[in-house]
């Protein structure tokens, strides 16, 4: 199933949307029959969890950390993971960029916006993000790249709201791209959408979905 789920998304979505597998809480064997699909790009949201299997999955994948993440949980991912995309506060950015350049890397994140109705999903507001990134402690990061953006709309069945949730981020991406990262091109991800949500979010210009249940089935 889990090979016939991927290969139908995989036709479903356009070429140059990034496909990123949430593997949290699933087996290694669930993994690897999708790795032997083809799959390459994983997405955990545990630290304790994405850091196991990564040492004992194939060197190939691509870990992203999709999950709100702790400061004190940077040094377990660092050496490795290929994207960070919950990256809502400086504090986070700079420890990170600690992190990095212990290991001679630059670290890819993503700055998280809160565009849902609900007060429990994390996120930066639009003037907290354009304060982050005109900080001098920002400008003098070096091991950090700031590679898009990322957000999740409401959990609900309204459309309307979760498509103007999903508008809002993409014209969030298109002014940081215009004032901040014009002459950037690692910035130019837009990360929304999941199971239930993603055929609207790349509608509304998300180049990277993050799916779990419609891949490896519910949990």
């Amino acid at each position: 199933m889990i090979e016939e789920n991927l290969n139908r998304i995989k036709q479903s979505i356009p070429k140059n949307v990034k496909l990123v597998a949430v593997s949290k809480t699933k087996p290694n064997a669930d993994i690897l029959i999708a790795y032997k699909a083809g799959q390459r790009v994983f997405g955990e949201n545990k630290v304790q969890e994405l850091a196991q299997k990564q040492s004992e999955l194939p060197t190939d994948i691509e870990w992203h950390l999709i999950g709100h993440l702790q400061t004190n949980k940077v040094k377990f991912i660092a050496q490795f993971v290929s994207l960070i995309h919950a990256v809502d506060s400086l504090k986070l950015l700079k420890e990170i960029n600690k992190q990095a350049k212990k290991h001679s890397r630059t670290i890819n994140c993503l700055l998280q916006f809160h565009i849902a109705q609900e007060e429990s999903k994390f996120g930066l507001n639009f003037d907290q993000a354009k304060e982050l990134l005109s900080s001098q402690d920002f400008i003098e990061l070096q091991n950090v790249s700031i590679a898009g953006v990322m957000g999740m709309a409401s959990n609900t069945l309204n459309e309307e709201q979760v498509r103007g949730e999903f508008q809002t981020m993409e014209n969030y991406f298109n002014v940081l791209k215009s004032h901040y990262f014009k002459f950037n091109d690692n910035f130019q991800h837009i990360s929304m959408g999941m199971s239930g949500d993603y055929q609207i979010a790349i509608e509304e210009g998300s180049n990277m979905v993050r799916l779990g249940s419609s891949i490896f089935g519910l949990r």
